[in-house]
């Protein structure tokens, strides 16, 4: 394989100034501009609220089964692992790795689809993560004027897409109008990079899916299917090591790949995942009960906004923390939402698809038991329901 050539390789299809240009133009600075879009994701209140986002399951006191912030940590360990034995840029593939899953919602894919189905019934386009967390980063995040991110990192993010499993990925080496995308179908990474961290989400839950789910007894541990057992290893960090190795072993500058005999038992384990986890009673057993709590807020948001619109006094007089915390939302983005887009129909499904899961849960009790009935509300404005810049 020629390592050393793939980064010549991308260098001949692709500028590195297309690469690393930001919507509006930064002095550069001594962290570069991929470790400089890395601090700029970290450092932001989309970033802190995955510590309390469902990966796949819900378990808010359960410290040892995985939450979204760890996922991101994994991918991002795994991309730059496989970009370092690629010769590669590992801080490219580190920025994308922990801003990919930025615009997740509550309760993992379960409230994805739940919140789908709701802007659907709206008129609106469904919801897919991958598509919002380029959202995230592009305006949702600092009150409506985004992170000012590389094109780099930010077609990565909008192109992960870790839930399809392909044996190759081909980079296009072309520039998307990242503006204009409303839907992750078709959409191939421009880099080696993004296509690393793209194996790198399938790989970082392929495993670790499987581990939790033992830990939480809903498949046996003893039961993985042969070939991936074999081939694949008995454990999270078995998987991860054998699959980064083939990666980097079977990939050249014509794609990103596995070989061929470890892509067929990947894809035997990734059937076993979903017969035997995605589809077990447990998680399908989440969706009625997190359909009824999304729905009630949307619904009580929804009558809010059409009542009170901007005025703020109106949702004190809720009394809840819940109407006085999406009134500050509404007075901070209403603004950025009518001058940049033109419509606010996104307003409350962009605030829900925010929320962790804890806030979610909180928000249902402030609807329909207030914990905070009392005429002061401004003095509890540091609490968990404000988020202050």
């Amino acid at each position: 394989m020629q390592i050393g050539k793939m980064v010549e390789y991308q260098n001949t299809k692709i500028q590195s100034y297309e690469l690393e240009k930001r919507i509006i133009e930064k002095t550069p600075d001594v962290r570069g501009v991929y470790y400089r879009d890395t601090t700029a994701i970290i450092h932001s209140s989309a970033f802190r609220r995955l510590k309390h986002k469902t990966q796949v399951f819900f378990a808010p006191n359960n410290d040892h089964i995985c939450t979204r912030i760890e996922h991101v940590l994994h991918v991002a360990s795994i991309a730059s692992t496989i970009c370092k034995g690629l010769n590669l840029n590992q801080e490219l593939a580190w920025a994308i790795g922990v801003g990919h899953d930025l615009g997740h919602t509550p309760f993992g894919h379960v409230g994805e689809v739940i919140l789908s189905d709701l802007m659907k019934k709206e008129g609106l386009e469904p919801f897919e993560h991958e598509v919002h967390s380029l959202r995230v980063v592009d305006f949702l995040s600092n009150k409506g004027n985004g992170m000012n991110l590389t094109y780099a990192v930010r077609d990565g993010i909008v192109s992960h897409c870790g839930e399809s499993f392909v044996e190759c990925i081909t980079p296009t080496f072309k520039i998307k109008d990242l503006k204009n995308i409303n839907s992750k179908k078709d959409l191939i990474p421009t880099t080696f990079e993004a296509a690393i961290v793209r194996f790198s989400d399938s790989i970082a839950y392929l495993g670790r899916d499987w581990e939790d789910a033992c830990r939480l007894n809903i498949i046996d541990k003893e039961k993985m299917p042969k070939g991936p057992k074999k081939l694949l290893g008995n454990s999270n960090s078995e998987i991860i090591d054998t699959l980064v190795n083939d990666i980097i072993d079977s990939s050249d500058i014509d794609g990103i790949r596995f070989s061929k005999e470890i892509f067929e038992v990947v894809t035997e384990m990734k059937d076993y995942n979903y017969n035997n986890i995605y589809k077990s009673p447990i998680l399908n057993g989440y969706k009625k009960y997190f359909s009824r709590l999304l729905n009630l807020i949307y619904q009580y948001l929804n009558e809010l906004f059409t009542t009170y619109f901007d005025d703020k006094e109106k949702y004190k007089e809720e009394k809840n923390m819940l109407a006085i915390g999406f009134s500050n939302h509404v007075s901070e983005m209403l603004p950025a939402y009518i001058e940049k887009e033109g419509s606010y129909k996104r307003l409350i499904f962009d605030y829900i698809a925010g929320m962790s899961d804890n806030f979610a849960l909180d928000c249902a009790s402030e609807i329909l038991i207030p914990d905070h009935l009392n005429e002061e509300l401004e003095s509890n404005i540091t609490s968990k329901w404000f988020d202050l810049k």
